[in-house]
């Protein structure tokens, strides 16, 4: 497979991804941490840095509304839950190194 080939399949399986995560809006990104160790903000974080490596001028509110599909602010006012203490727990195991 050659490199343009490779980078376009890529980039469908992360629009395919992006896609999918505002769909599933009832998944809450510390669930996400928990099982996966990465949640929608991680994603628009290596947006980010994706965009800067290349020199594209691009801020943090503007890679989350790319993963999000609106504004950060918007998003957690609508669908995101207070969490749980039992997530708080399982997120301060599971994540000793942050």
């Amino acid at each position: 497979m050659d490199a343009a080939t490779r980078t376009e399949l890529e980039a469908a399986a992360f629009r395919r991804l992006v896609a999918h995560l505002r769909q599933r809006t009832d998944v809450q990104n510390i669930d996400m941490m928990n099982l996966a160790g990465f949640c929608r903000n991680c994603l628009s974080n290596w947006y980010l840095d994706a965009a800067q490596e290349k020199g594209v001028a691009l801020d943090k509110e503007a890679a989350r509304e790319i993963v999000y599909g609106m504004p950060y602010a918007e998003w957690k006012a609508r669908y995101q839950t207070e969490a749980t203490p039992e997530q708080v727990a399982a997120f301060k195991t599971s994540h000793t190194h942050e």
